[in-house]
């Protein structure tokens, strides 16, 4: 699904492995579109650690129903205006139960980042591990993963999870098993990356001098090829998380994600879709909280993978010359 998303360059001759901590911040510093959606993205995992606090200020539970927030003659909207905003309900409360939308949202947020980071965990451990034993491994090896891959690459994912989830054991926490499932069926994508990546690498000097060293292939692989494939994984992990949150979110949103009364936000927006006339604030939230999140992470990975990538820097210092001096000589000439 995300495989295209990133374009596989073999390492150039020569190269070294990838640069330190602080060339890469350097260059994300210059990148503010990436910091806005770092902040954005540590805020939200801030409201989402800080749920529990933040719902005993407000003084609500995000399973208390409020039968007495709702018009049961209407159905079940919520009494108010813009979905019942009160000072004891900050974004309103839930049509036909009255639950509190701003502490349900929080708690939401846990599940959705909890799951996507859990997923995109166990994509980078199998990926890796899969992708470094069939470039490192023999003939044999080498086409039985690399064939093995392309069927998770072509898999319908949905199809299996819903599968999967349905025969889970109903007392397994939902969003652990969430978690496994995505990633146990979509490090395809991560797979050949780190294939690619490696075949390259192997025919660089500095992996030469040391299998010359007589280091033995998984010395080589930790000392040498892992470092050099951090930036790739990083950014490639930068696209998975997003991924992984709309993944979560349409399992939820099809039935087959988290169990009421758990909040979820693909499992909020499957009840707003019967209540998006009524109550549009109960459809915008979630939908808009999916948004920013799927969107800063984007951002963000779009930042990582040009701290990451030493070439595309250079040519961002290239060409920042170039109008620079552009713009030296049109004001020399006025």
């Amino acid at each position: 699904m995300t495989t295209d998303l990133i374009t596989t360059r073999e390492p150039e001759a020569g190269a070294a492995p990838a640069s330190g901590a602080r060339q890469v911040w350097r260059r994300l510093r210059t990148r503010k579109a990436a910091l806005a959606a770092a902040a954005v993205l540590g805020l939200l995992v801030l409201l989402a650690v800080a749920a529990p606090l933040l719902a005993a200020l407000e003084g609500q539970d995000p399973n208390a129903y409020h039968d007495t927030l709702v018009d049961s003659a209407r159905g079940g909207v919520p009494f108010g205006d813009l979905g019942g905003i009160s000072a004891e309900h900050w974004l309103g409360v839930e049509p036909g139960t009255g639950r509190d939308l701003f502490v349900r949202l929080l708690y939401g947020a846990r599940v959705s980042l909890l799951v996507a980071v859990g997923a995109t965990l166990v994509q980078i451990l199998v990926g890796v591990g899969i992708g470094l034993a069939a470039a490192l491994g023999n003939r044999f090896v080498e086409s039985v993963l690399t064939h093995v891959t392309d069927v998770m690459v072509a898999m319908p994912l949905l199809v299996f999870a819903i599968a999967l989830m349905a025969v889970a054991p109903a007392d397994f926490p939902r969003p652990l098993l969430l978690a496994i499932a995505i990633g146990l069926l979509q490090w395809g994508g991560m797979a050949r990356l780190v294939r690619a990546q490696t075949l390259g690498l192997k025919k660089l000097d500095f992996v030469s001098a040391a299998r010359l060293t007589g280091g033995s292939t998984w010395r080589v692989a930790r000392r040498e090829l892992l470092p050099s494939l951090a930036a790739p994984v990083i950014t490639y992990a930068a696209v998975l998380l997003p991924t992984n949150i709309v993944l979560e979110a349409s399992m939820s949103f099809l039935g087959v994600g988290v169990k009421p009364p758990t909040p979820s936000w693909g499992h909020m927006l499957s009840s707003a879709t019967t209540w998006f006339r009524a109550d549009p604030m109960y459809v915008a939230l979630p939908a808009l909280m999916l948004f920013v999140t799927t969107l800063a992470f984007t951002v963000l990975g779009d930042g990582v993978r040009t701290a990451l990538d030493p070439r595309e820097a250079s040519r961002l210092r290239v060409g920042r010359s170039r109008r620079t001096a552009r713009k030296s000589g049109a004001e020399g000439v006025a």
